[in-house]
């Protein structure tokens, strides 16, 4: 039957600020950037991973009421949407480092766990990210 998940999605609230920040601080590229006229396809991908994507989206029309995207865009705001995204790296500390010094606010400093060691950062949005370790 099925054989990859392609595409996940999140919400943000500004595309070109997710931009900034999934590219720009975290080091994703873009994998697409497509104006389709009733919305702009985001998607940013791990470097030398163009299928695996996230797609950026904006809440709103044709998915959505603008009463629907408020309640959504309030929701991404408290961080309340449910839902992570999980990178993996070959060094934790070394990551966070870098990426503390790009500016990025972590929720959580790099931390030892049973499967390696990992550390969470939300991005301006609200939306919560882990980035791990893996032990081996």
């Amino acid at each position: 039957m099925f054989n990859a998940i392609t595409h996940s999605q999140i919400f943000v609230l500004d595309q070109d600020e997710a931009l900034d920040f999934y590219v720009g601080k975290l080091g994703l590229e873009v994998a697409a950037d497509v104006d389709m006229g009733f919305m702009r396809w985001l998607a940013v991908s791990v470097p030398g991973h163009p299928e695996r994507q996230i797609l950026l989206e904006k809440p709103g029309a044709p998915a959505m009421s603008e009463e629907t995207a408020q309640q959504v865009r309030e929701l991404v705001t408290k961080g309340a949407m449910g839902g992570w995204l999980i990178l993996t790296t070959e060094d934790c500390r070394k990551t966070y480092e870098t990426l503390l010094a790009k500016g990025v606010e972590f929720t959580e400093e790099p931390t030892e766990r049973p499967y390696g060691i990992d550390c969470g950062l939300r991005d301006p949005f609200g939306n919560r990210l882990r980035f791990t370790q893996p032990k081996g």
